[in-house]
């Protein structure tokens, strides 16, 4: 088992990174050729700046129980189907019981957006998203023969 990180946009890099070490589990990050991204812990594949190369080279590298931490629902629903475990950054876990809704609720945003209705910002990121998170991650590794 290792913790594939879509890791462009990701704000919880470095606490995947402490609780992987807790864990002695493996940490790659994967990245596009935008970004920087250095680490004394985890392996860094950097690919080409294609739209979703980095999605892509997350799927091609999952196995069966390797924990993906994604924002994207995309590759949520993908590694879900390869039965990896997926876990957003805000410590929420897609399961294959809200990946079909979540993917709608992004179909139903993308035609509203295309018909000019504005949706609401992102909040800005808190500490307790990322106490949150590093709680959902750990008990995750905790449990990671059993099935969420």
């Amino acid at each position: 088992m290792k913790i594939l990180v879509d890791a462009d946009a990701c704000p919880v890099k470095s606490i995947i990174e402490k609780v992987a070490k807790n864990f002695n589990i493996k940490v790659t990050m994967f990245i596009d050729t935008s970004h920087i991204l250095e680490s004394d812990y985890s392996e860094i594949i950097q690919v080409g700046q294609g739209q979703d190369a980095a999605d892509i080279a997350i799927i091609n590298n999952t196995q069966k129980l390797d924990i993906i931490v994604t924002g994207d629902y995309g590759v949520a629903s993908l590694a879900l189907a390869m039965g990896a475990y997926v876990i957003s950054f805000n410590g929420m876990y897609y399961t294959h019981d809200n990946i079909d809704r979540l993917l709608f609720e992004r179909h139903i945003g993308k035609q509203q957006r295309k018909a000019g209705k504005r949706n609401s910002r992102i909040k800005k990121r808190t500490q307790d998203l990322d106490i949150n998170f590093e709680n959902a991650l750990i008990k995750l590794c905790k449990n990671k023969n059993e099935h969420l």
